[in-house]
């Protein structure tokens, strides 16, 4: 959802990390939006100790205490299943756009690989089960949402065999995908490197501010 004739000064911007991370991991690119504008907020949760629907929870919680008339998201991988998990569950309906960074939309097949193991199991914790195995409902169909992909397969997820390319060393390009009708970016950047990109920051501001990617470049599908 977005408001029409908004001031960018009534926006706000969360960022909500991924798995094992803390929002201070958001920090750069908090960083990048605020010189184009942009006020943000790092929302923080406990990604192994919870599952998606309890940080989801979390996150309603948090949103409480905003007025800030138009909120948009920025999620990194798992942050972007916690935001959708959200709005699944809450009434939440402040205008806004969301744009998530290599967030399996479609189920981590690194994380579903590691799950199945016993042993492996606790490295992914709880945000498997209705998270990370793509079994989420689908985003509201009034909410603008995007999604900008990795190619540089550099990231622990390569030790994973069978690791669908191409990949940004943890997330498949495909596992990203949104479906019909949703922008998606694909940029030269890994899974951790995505967040002190500077192509990434700057896709993010543009997307933020007019709903679309910058019109040039080749690797933005629609």
């Amino acid at each position: 959802m977005t408001a029409a004739g908004q001031r960018i000064e009534d926006e706000l911007v969360i960022l909500v990390h991924g798995l094992y991370m803390h929002g201070i991991a958001m920090l750069p690119l908090q960083r990048r939006l605020g010189a184009c504008g942009f006020r943000c907020r790092q929302c923080s949760y406990p990604s192994l100790r919870s599952d998606v629907a309890q940080n989801a929870a979390r996150l309603a919680q948090y949103l409480r205490d905003i007025d800030t008339p138009v909120v948009h998201f920025l999620c990194h991988s798992l942050g972007g299943l916690v935001v959708r998990a959200m709005f699944a569950q809450s009434s939440w309906q402040r205008p806004g756009r969301v744009l998530t960074l290599g967030t399996p939309h479609l189920g981590c097949y690194v994380a579903e690989r590691l799950g199945a193991s016993p042993v492996l199991a606790p490295i992914v914790g709880k945000s498997l089960v209705h998270g990370l195995d793509g079994d989420l409902p689908p985003w509201p169909s009034e909410w603008e949402v995007a999604t900008i992909a990795g190619d540089i397969p550099v990231g622990a997820g390569r030790l994973v065999p069978g690791l669908p390319k191409p990949n940004d060393g943890t997330v498949a390009v495909a596992e990203t995908d949104l479906g019909p009708g949703y922008a998606r970016a694909i940029l030269p950047v890994s899974h951790t490197s995505m967040l002190f990109s500077r192509p990434v920051a700057a896709y993010a501001c543009s997307y933020l501010k007019s709903g679309s990617f910058p019109s040039s470049d080749p690797a933005t599908t629609p």
